[in-house]
């Protein structure tokens, strides 16, 4: 019996584990776009002129909470002789950003407005990626040195486009001298390793001189909290095509080419492809885990065949069959319910400290199971599918009496009189 229920509960372990890592970093990767993106992301095909006032414009919808314009560019960061990295360039308003996004609860400093600033030079808020590199066999970043670089001056080397008069176009380098005002420490490698933040209007400044207006790329919204999600995006659809309408230049395809979602929408064909690979690598471990109903067979079966006189005393004292077969059925639920609770216990303990087995496994082994420059995310996401734990225990359950159903139906047939005839 004790093997049954073992078999039970590590079948119970294996895919609670499964289930609840999968999930936990498809809703880590959920997450975290909409901490560097906000609720909504509004993103034409040209750049949006004046977007102020199509900012002042959302934030009189009830259910904007906050909205705030970002630019983006190319270049190159010489952070020291010999050390240029290829980074991505955002503009941000330095003001707005921490109220749509998580940038603020990023910095290594905590607090946006407490940032180390140099007074007439452009502040630069820099990932922490840029500055140094994980440690290869931990996977940990040198917080110590990252926060060193602090206060330090730097030179971006970036371009804009001029116009000739022939018609023509010519690449002009621009370069800005940048002091590191704070590290941002997001958990996310791809932004971590590439991204560094400037004022928006600096960099417009520097990238697009001849702009005569405040410009953007996108438009990040924060929505107040409760608010319906379509209804919201109706509402934003609305105002971007009243604003966009009456901005010179822009035609009615690039109106309806606009993209105006959800940062989980953005991301929805990545996750998925995860949520495919999460159901195949279930169902194959499901496959695997009916061994414990066949083995709750066997035993049941045996236990059946050895105990047949038994069965027969009973039903001569008055035992119906469905009586019989109850017994044996319900004793292969406690079988379940009892592995199922054990394997609950058991998944829920691995999942929970995922992080100190995979730093075991790296310590004994010397092997590194997680990446972060593979697997986006600094740390393994460590949340228990707790939706998934309710059908996999009721699953299991559910296998165990199966298991014991066709053992049951055999000792309710048994018949007395063929069993005690010699007794």
């Amino acid at each position: 019996m004790l093997l049954s229920v073992a078999a039970v509960a590590l079948s119970c372990a294996l895919l609670i584990v499964v289930a609840s890592l999968f999930s936990g970093f498809i809703n880590t990767f959920e997450r975290s776009t909409a901490d560097v993106l906000g609720d909504i992301v509004l993103a034409p095909q040209g750049k949006i002129e004046n977007y102020p006032e199509l900012i002042g414009q959302l934030e009189e919808l009830k259910c904007v909470e906050a909205a705030t314009g970002t630019l983006t560019a190319q270049g190159l960061l010489h952070l020291g002789q010999g050390n240029v990295r290829a980074v991505e360039i955002c503009g941000i308003d330095l003001q707005k950003e921490g109220r749509v996004t998580a940038f603020g609860r990023s910095l290594l400093n905590k607090d946006l407005n407490k940032a180390t600033k140099a007074e007439g030079e452009i502040e630069a808020y820099i990932g922490i990626g840029v500055l140094c590199e994980p440690n290869e066999k931990t996977d940990e970043y040198d917080l110590r040195a990252a926060k060193a670089a602090i206060g330090r001056e730097v030179v971006l080397t970036t371009g804009t486009i001029i116009e000739k008069t022939d018609g023509g176009s010519r690449f002009k380098r621009r370069t800005m001298r940048l002091v590191v005002a704070d590290v941002v420490f997001s958990g996310v490698y791809s932004i971590d390793s590439r991204m560094i933040y400037v004022p928006i209007e600096r960099l417009q400044e520097t990238v697009y001189p001849d702009a005569k207006q405040p410009i953007a790329d996108q438009i990040h919204i924060k929505l107040r909290s409760g608010t319906n999600t379509e209804a919201a995006l109706a509402q934003i659809r609305g105002v971007w095509k009243t604003f966009v309408s009456e901005l010179p230049g822009w035609e009615e395809n690039d109106i309806l080419l606009t993209r105006i979602e959800t940062a989980r929408e953005l991301q929805s064909r990545y996750i998925a492809e995860i949520r495919k690979q999460m159901g195949v690598l279930l169902l194959i471990f499901g496959v695997v885990s009916i061994s414990s109903v066949l083995l709750v067979f066997c035993i049941f079966y045996m236990i059946v065949e050895t105990r047949r006189r038994d069965v027969a005393i009973m039903k001569s004292c008055g035992a119906t069959s469905v009586t019989v077969a109850t017994i044996f059925i319900g004793f292969g639920g406690f079988i379940g319910i009892t592995g199922a609770a054990i394997g609950t216990v058991l998944g829920y303990i691995f999942t929970k400290n995922i992080n100190v087995v995979e730093g075991w496994v790296r310590i004994i082994f010397g092997l590194k199971l997680w990446k972060a420059s593979v697997y986006m995310f600094s740390r393994i996401p460590n949340e228990v599918d707790w939706q998934a734990v309710v059908w996999i225990v009721l699953s299991a359950i559910a296998g165990a009496a199966i298991g014991a159903a066709v053992p049951a139906i055999s000792a309710a047939i048994t018949r007395p009189v063929n069993v005690l005839r010699y007794e």
